[in-house]
């Protein structure tokens, strides 16, 4: 059984209602257009693509992988959904069970596999393994900076009964922002693989970036390293939510089992195939807008927070969203008298950080800074 998702009923229809909105993290630009209108506002008057090169195709190649390695899917959650029963399926495969499905029927004495994921961490990816028919257990990153450590894998992996499905982590971790380089993703992916599992790397946040880098979209990413499947989308970076286009990149074992599960699941739709290969048709130009106003929006926070005396926390380098702390109030209470006032922010709790609130800048930078000071005058009287 699915469990329900709590932060996403908090969620539901928040950003909408609020006057200022500093929950949402994808870089949205208001207004945001018809409602009516299938075309985002992003793309609406850019040329449709010239060439006949498929998405799967453009996703490959950000990716610097082939074609076989890339499934496409009808947004991050879809894919983070297909990633882990897939790793799932493999883990009962390798314990000996007769088919690859994470519920395989008449094997009850296969151990059920196990996932291993990041605390704090993104509720989704916590709770979905477990509909999925794992068991869940968590390792931790350290707070206050949320730095990922492999060795802290390898301990908690060791403690682990049964077959390791998959370890699962966010970069940029979500709620903290905190970034993770190559090397440090490469070294997490050798101690993942001896264990037989999959690493599994949710990146929707990885392009947030003050320069251009030389992984996906200008972010680093763990695509190409053993035993490791990636989870991408346009709904953040490129502020393209609605359009539900994501995909996972991963070795081609890996990506045919997906897509084996897939197809008991909707799969992406034309349309947003079509528009996304648009996107693509504009890639550099969109990237390039979307840096910069990803690092006005950094500024604008980092800014904030070295003004308040009553806060702490880290915006991580580059980073338009952190974890915050008041001084004198915990994370319900800030969120709560925030929403009074107009302002959405996100209470910790929902990511196992009860003392503090995520604070996004994803909307135009003007909107951001006058969301900053309605949210610093609530602050002001906590």
């Amino acid at each position: 059984m699915f469990p329900p998702l709590a932060y996403i009923e908090w969620i539901e229809g928040r950003p909408t209602a609020a006057d200022h909105d500093l929950g949402s993290s994808d870089l949205r630009p208001l207004p945001a257009g018809d409602p009516g209108d299938p075309v985002p506002p992003r793309l609406a008057g850019l040329e449709p693509p010239t060439t006949d090169r498929s998405l799967r195709a453009s996703v490959a190649a950000e990716y610097d992988v082939d074609e076989s390695q890339v499934l496409l899917t009808a947004g991050a959650t879809h894919a983070d959904f297909l990633a882990s029963a897939a790793a799932g399926g493999a883990a009962r495969e390798r314990a000996g069970a007769s088919d690859t499905g994470p519920h395989a029927i008449g094997d009850d004495d296969v151990p059920r596999p196990r996932a291993l994921v990041e605390r704090p961490g993104y509720e989704p990816l916590v709770k979905t393994p477990r509909g999925l028919g794992l068991q869940v257990a968590r390792f931790l990153r350290p707070e206050p900076n949320a730095t990922l450590d492999p060795d802290r894998i390898e301990a908690a992996a060791s403690d682990l009964t049964g077959p390791l499905a998959h370890v699962t982590v966010t970069n940029r971790h979500n709620p903290t922002g905190r970034l993770t380089t190559r090397s440090t993703l490469e070294a997490t992916a050798g101690v993942v693989d001896e264990t037989g599992g999959y690493l599994l790397v949710d990146e929707v946040y990885a392009p947030y970036t003050s320069e251009d880098g030389a992984g996906a979209f200008g972010g680093p990413t763990a695509a190409g390293l053993p035993s490791t499947a990636v989870v991408g989308s346009l709904t953040k970076f490129q502020g393209l939510g609605g359009l539900r286009v994501g995909w996972v990149v991963g070795p081609e074992e890996f990506v045919d089992r997906a897509r084996r599960v897939e197809e008991h699941v909707p799969a992406l739709a034309r349309p947003s195939t079509a528009l996304a290969r648009r996107f693509f048709a504009h890639r550099d130009d969109l990237v390039a807008d979307a840096r910069d106003h990803c690092r006005a929006n950094h500024d604008l926070l980092s800014s904030f927070l070295d003004d308040r005396d009553d806060l702490s926390g880290t915006v991580d380098p580059g980073s338009p969203f952190g974890y915050l702390e008041h001084d004198r109030a915990d994370g319900d209470t800030v969120s709560e008298a925030a929403w009074d006032a107009g302002i959405l922010v996100v209470p910790g709790r929902f990511f196992g950080m009860d003392n503090g609130v995520r604070v996004s800048l994803g909307r135009d930078p003007d909107a951001c800074a006058a969301a900053l000071d309605a949210f610093g005058s609530v602050l002001d009287d906590l």
